[in-house]
Parts: structure tokens; C-alpha cells; sequence
């Protein structure tokens, strides 16, 4: 059966330092034990038969690249953010790019060229009112741009080359912590964006702030709730975000954990069993998530697991990633 969503980005990342605690031995045992743990999970589960299609996106002049996000808006366009691009992955690269297609997959157009918040790709998501938002890891922004291609609003702020050379080059500077808890007002490498109905908007605040943010439609920084950890509001990389029936849901990816919270950001519950969420989807049927090794997992909205497909095999590679599910 054909599953009721389209994935993208399957990519192969590379592990970022200061993923782990403790000795090497003592890390390759705690996933050797997770990695069996899941793996009975899923015995006990439905495989799913699911019809898997590599979409045949050209765009003029340019090679797709790496694909990070993936989202659509009411007329069915694909919006594709892609970390690829002319320049550098960071402070002040353009390695970013935000490509439109139609409902053939005709190539439309490339959104926001050259933009002061273009860096490094995550996450893209179309809001109900049309607007598409763009979550930039690198440049430590969130932009709202209206369906003229207008940027509306921008959250964060990018850091720039200068600042880094003058603190750590300069005045000799030394970056010791590396998970901070984060200020109000700016990101530190943010990964996805939701909404709940009123307008209010959710970041998921990230690979080194280790929180999840609520601002309000105007833009007011409202609440931030977590640390870095693995304890209760705590994170190990928050990947991913989605709001559904007044509750928030947060991939607390390298806790192997979904974390769901109300709308006020009061804790609720765990789900588990899901491998490490990358992505995650909410829709009115199940709930879906993503992890690192091509698997996409499917459960009602207890969290139950109801099924479970594996994706990109056959391709060259052994390890794709779910990035980004819509």
C-alpha cells in the first residue's frame, strides 16, 4: 500500500562531535544495547509494504544536492531546501538553497537567492496561510517568507565572521560550553519550525542550545523549556517539531525519544520505540517518524507503534536518513 505522506531527503551525514559521554567502549556498548532493543521492538511490529519513489528533480544549470528539507503548500508545489550552493557552510557561506517545483515536478523557481540567512539548510515548512519558512542551522535563523517571496519576519540572528574572530583570535577567547541553555531572542544551530492554531510558533533550538522555544505570530519570545541532558526536560539534539490537537511534539533525536508537550510547554509524555527520530509528522490518522538508518515508523496518536517500513535500500548506500518528512 502506498503510505499517505511524501519523503525526501535521504541523505548520509557524517556523526558531529560531542555526540557522546564517557569512553568510546562504554558508547559503542549503550548502542549496541539500543540498536537489539529496537530491533525487538520492530519484530513484534507489522512491516509495512510501502511504495518508494526517487522523484526526478532537475533544475536548470544546478545539481540538487544534499536535500534537508522537504515540505508542500495548498497547490501541491514542492519546496526543497538543499545544502548545496556557491560559497561556505557557515558565517557568511551561501551553502543553501531553497528550490520550488510544481505539482509535475516541473522546476518553478529558486527562493530567496543570495539571502543574509541562507547558510547551512535544515528544515523547510509551509504554514496554512501559505507562507514558507525557512530554518537555517548555519545562520541561526528562522525567516517567514509570504507566498510573493517577501521575507516577513526574521527570528534569531546570523552570527557573523567578525564576532568569532574577535573573540577567539583577537582577545583569545575559548569556547568551553558547548551546550549553553540558550537567551531569549537567538538561536544556536535550529532544526525545524511548527505552529499551533492561534498562529504561535515552535522552534526546535537545537544542535547546541538544547531547548524548545514558543514565540508568539507577532514575534515575541514567550517561553524556552530544556537543558542539555537525558533526564526530564532535558535534550541530545532536538531534530524535529510538529504541533497536533494542542500538543507539541519534539524528536529528542540522540535520546531516542519523542518528548510531547501542551501548548504551554508542560511536559506530558515519552514515546519510544522509534529507533533515533530525525523527523517528525503529525497527521489527523498517526503519527510519523524518521531515524538514521531509512526506517519511517507509524503509530496512533498514544504513541503506540503500529508499523513500521524500511526506505532507501538499493541506492549505495547502507545508512540514509530520514531528515525531513512531510
Amino acid at each position: 500500500m502506498k503510505t499517505p505522506f511524501t519523503m525526501l531527503a535521504l541523505l548520509l551525514l557524517a556523526p558531529l562531535p560531542g555526540y557522546g559521554q564517557g569512553s568510546a567502549q562504554q558508547a559503542q556498548q549503550a548502542a549496541a544495547a539500543g540498536r537489539a532493543a529496537q530491533l525487538a521492538i520492530e519484530a513484534g511490529s507489522p512491516k509495512l509494504a510501502v511504495t518508494e519513489e526517487i522523484l526526478p528533480l532537475r533544475i536548470p544549470g544546478h545539481t540538487l544536492g544534499e536535500t534537508e528539507g522537504v515540505s508542500r503548500n495548498k497547490a501541491g508545489h514542492l519546496f526543497v531546501y538543499s545544502r548545496t550552493g556557491w560559497g561556505g557552510s557557515s558565517r557568511g557561506g551561501t551553502a543553501a538553497r531553497l528550490f520550488e517545483f510544481d505539482q509535475k515536478l516541473k522546476y518553478v523557481k529558486e527562493w530567496l537567492p543570495d539571502s543574509y540567512g541562507a547558510s547551512f539548510a535544515h528544515a523547510v515548512r509551509v504554514d496554512a496561510q501559505q507562507n514558507v519558512w525557512v530554518v537555517d542551522e548555519g545562520s541561526n535563523t528562522v525567516q517567514k517568507v509570504d507566498p510573493t517571496g517577501m521575507v516577513k519576519m526574521v527570528l534569531g540572528r546570523k552570527p557573523e565572521s567578525i564576532d568569532w574572530w574577535e573573540e577567539f583570535v583577537e582577545r583569545g577567547g575559548k569556547d568551553t560550553n558547548l551546550h549553553p541553555n540558550g537567551t531569549m531572542g537567538t538561536f544556536n544551530r535550529p532544526t525545524d519550525v511548527a505552529w499551533d492554531g492561534d498562529g504561535n510558533i515552535f522552534v526546535s533550538d537545537g544542535y547546541v542550545n538544547s531547548r524548545v522555544v514558543k514565540i508568539s505570530k507577532d514575534g515575541e519570545w514567550l517561553k524556552a523549556v530544556g537543558t542539555y541532558g537525558s533526564g526530564d526536560l532535558q535534550f541530545h539534539i532536538p531534530h524535529g517539531i510538529a504541533v497536533y490537537g494542542g500538543l507539541v511534539y519534539v524528536a529528542d533525536r540522540n535520546n531516542s525519544r519523542i518528548q510531547v508537550f501542551d501548548l504551554n510547554l508542560n511536559f506530558q509524555k515519552y514515546i519510544t520505540g522509534i529507533g533515533q527520530p530525525w523527523s517528525i509528522q503529525v497527521t489527523p490518522k498517526y503519527i510519523y517518524s524518521g531515524d538514521g538508518t531509512g526506517k519511517i515508523y507509524r503509530l496512533d496518536h498514544d504513541g503506540k507503534l503500529l508499523g513500521w517500513a524500511q526506505t532507501s535500500l538499493g541506492q549505495g548506500q547502507t545508512g540514509c536518513l530520514i531528515h525531513s518528512l512531510h
